[in-house]
């Protein structure tokens, strides 16, 4: 039975490079991938792009409302001149995946027995759970946690987001292109210092 892996991180910890480095592999060996990314993250457009500056095309754009189980399957078909099947889906940024999404992805994987590797951040800046990573966390026949560290050098677990250079912790979760927004991996102990100890059960509106 092929199986559903979630592979997650804070922010910059080498996802996207990890995900072209299992396509790399993948190909190598003359298997055929699908690459595919939620259509909401814009940042790179279409494409994959990780930190070292490696870039690859989506080969598809998941929009919020999509079936997922069909919209892959049909990109998985032959294309001309091409007979092989699809050994493995990869897929960029999976917390921006509805519940019901992710679920197709497990149907894909069991039912239709191709491999699905999805890559994304468990939380946002408010230490919230993204739909997409929770639905993961709780199906994913597999979980692996890809690590970087923090600005202290111990392990980061959170993502903080900054506006014009200042921390901030409230506003939308996703925030994309939203002006002068960036965001920091931190551990615990440097998050806590930056909200002043607060965390999203606290006084914060979610």
């Amino acid at each position: 039975m092929a199986k559903l892996y979630f592979r997650y991180g804070a922010m910059n910890s080498g996802k996207s490079t990890a995900l072209l480095q299992a396509a790399f592999n993948y190909e190598e060996r003359e298997q055929r991938v699908l690459l595919a990314k939620p259509a909401l993250d814009t940042k790179a457009d279409a494409d994959i792009a990780s930190r070292l500056g490696m870039t690859r095309r989506a080969d598809v754009l998941i929009a919020p409302d999509d079936g997922v189980r069909d919209l892959l399957r049909d990109a998985m078909r032959p294309g001309p001149g091409d007979g092989r099947t699809v050994a493995c889906v990869l897929v960029d940024e999976a917390q921006f995946l509805t519940e019901h999404q992710v679920d197709d992805l497990l149907r894909l994987a069991v039912l239709d027995e191709v491999p699905v590797m999805a890559y994304g951040i468990r939380t946002d800046f408010r230490t919230v759970a993204f739909p997409g990573s929770a639905r993961l966390l709780q199906i994913a026949h597999s979980l692996e946690e890809l690590k970087t560290i923090c600005r202290c050098g111990r392990k980061a677990i959170f993502n903080a987001r900054l506006v014009d250079g200042e921390y901030v912790f409230d506003g939308g979760q996703i925030a994309i292109d939203e002006g002068d927004v960036t965001y920091e991996a931190l551990c615990g102990a440097d998050y806590l210092a930056a909200s002043g100890g607060r965390l999203a059960s606290d006084a914060w509106d979610r």
